[in-house]
């Protein structure tokens, strides 16, 4: 009797790795072919998602498809990689808009996923525009990136998001129908702009939401009566949803980490934009990358002997960046520590715009927990009373005892982020009081870099 062993067809490829938990793998990632074999680039569009599986080895394309953008296309698709049984991970475009239905299913399967932002048009060879060649193109960019992100969480964090954005646009539209009842009331009628001379805005609006329409009126000034009244109860309105929506976000912070309520000149919104940003521990990795997101690590502008000069840095998040900016401007007027260091600093021929910068400096070497403590997990929710006051209200501020507090010490002058390469840790708050704000400024990636002017506040 003659007994034949089958053995199974060996896939021509790269040599199998060893494999590594995907957490450890995902955390330890420096370079994207050591760790899979294949990447899955995949172009996202509103109703299909092209995809290209590429060999991480050679840079290869293996396979490509088409879908649709629906529950059963992304189960086509994880269909069509299991066709290739080897390590892989999805490089996706857009995973917080086009692609967030792919990435949700991707990672509820414990999938790699890795974000992608749009490709530059520089790197298109020839001005080619196609959909399987962006999924290609995408699949061998995040082979080439030194360091790469993953997509935003959800829950608590893309709930605050959408609360965010439905406030935002309430309150662009209030501000928009007040300019507007400004500038109408600046021309309308003798009769009627008499009804507001020396008036402030607000007074304005109260004024014009109460308007009436005169039979003996012409029809210009009941037009602008009726446009002003208008005008004014839609800002009116603007303003109590944006007041509604500010109340689903603070308990939204208030359950998932009321801790960084507690920092100094820190309110709910800032400290929603702050989470969106951060999102989830281990998509930041260090400190310098948390300053570069926000826009506040300087831009070297050195040229021959001049080693010390640094451009402000117009990029990266600018919400966020507006966020840091609203906390040191707060701590300028408020907090003695900083207040007293600015002064120093002017006093010692610096402008306004480098001692808001070199503040920022400051703030970083003395105190770096802020954005530690965002990188934490988070305290266990506890119940806590809603304060009368905010911290970022002047009358806090003067409620609390004014006892003398040192400086911080002069430091070096403002460097780039670039060197900081300490990741993220669990920040603790042991020998600290929640019911006092903290002596010394705590925001470690603003200093890095932002000088506190308010042109770059929007």
């Amino acid at each position: 009797m003659c007994l034949i062993t089958v053995l199974p067809s060996l896939r021509p490829g790269p040599e199998p790795r060893p494999v590594r938990r995907r957490r450890e793998r995902m955390n330890s990632l420096t370079d994207l072919r050591e760790v899979v074999d294949v990447v899955i680039g995949v172009d996202t569009h509103v109703h299909t998602h092209s995809a290209a599986v590429v060999d991480a080895a050679t840079g290869g394309v293996l396979d490509e498809i088409t879908v649709e953008a629906t529950a059963q296309g992304y189960a086509e698709l994880v269909e069509f990689a299991n066709n290739h049984p080897m390590l892989r991970a999805w490089a996706i475009e857009g995973t917080g808009g086009h692609g967030a239905g792919l990435s949700r299913h991707l990672l509820e399967s414990s999938e790699i996923v890795i974000e992608l932002d749009r490709p530059k048009r520089a790197a298109r060879r020839n001005g080619a525009k196609t959909d399987p060649l962006d999924a290609i193109r995408a699949a061998r960019e995040a082979m080439a990136r030194p360091r790469l992100g993953t997509p935003r969480a959800g829950g608590e964090r893309q709930a605050l998001s959408v609360l965010l954005a439905a406030r935002r646009s309430a309150i662009n539209a209030s501000t928009e129908a007040q300019q507007q009842v400004f500038g109408l009331v600046i021309a309308a009628p003798e009769p009627i702009r008499l009804r507001f001379r020396g008036q402030k805005l607000a007074a304005m609006l109260n004024t014009a939401a109460k308007l009436r329409v005169h039979a003996s009126w012409d029809t210009e000034t009941t037009s602008t009566v009726v446009a002003l009244r208008t005008l004014a109860r839609r800002a009116h309105a603007m303003l109590k949803e944006a007041r509604e929506l500010q109340k689903s976000i603070v308990a939204i912070i208030r359950s998932w980490r009321p801790d960084l309520l507690e920092e100094f000149g820190v309110g709910p919104i800032v400290a929603a934009t702050v989470l969106c940003a951060w999102s989830h521990p281990g998509r930041i990795h260090s400190e310098a990358a948390f300053a570069m997101l926000a826009g506040v690590a300087p831009i070297p502008a050195n040229s021959g002997q001049v080693t010390t000069r640094y451009r402000l840095n117009r990029y990266g998040d600018r919400q966020l960046n507006n966020a840091l900016h609203t906390v040191v401007q707060s701590r300028i007027q408020y907090q003695p520590a900083t207040r007293d260091y600015v002064a120093r600093r002017t006093a010692e021929g610096k402008t306004g715009r480098a001692a808001g910068a070199l503040t920022c400096s400051r703030s970083s070497a003395s105190d770096r927990s802020w954005p530690r403590r965002c990188c934490a997990p988070g305290p266990t929710p506890a119940v806590s009373t809603p304060r009368r006051r905010s911290r970022c209200s002047p009358a806090w501020h003067r409620s609390r005892p004014t006892a003398a507090k040192s400086p911080p010490a002069i430091g070096s002058t403002v460097t780039a982020t670039a060197s900081s390469t300490t990741h993220c840790t669990p920040w603790s708050r042991a020998g600290s009081s929640t019911s006092q704000p903290p002596a010394t400024t705590s925001l470690a990636a603003l200093p890095k870099a932002r000088p506190a002017e308010r042109s770059n506040a929007a």
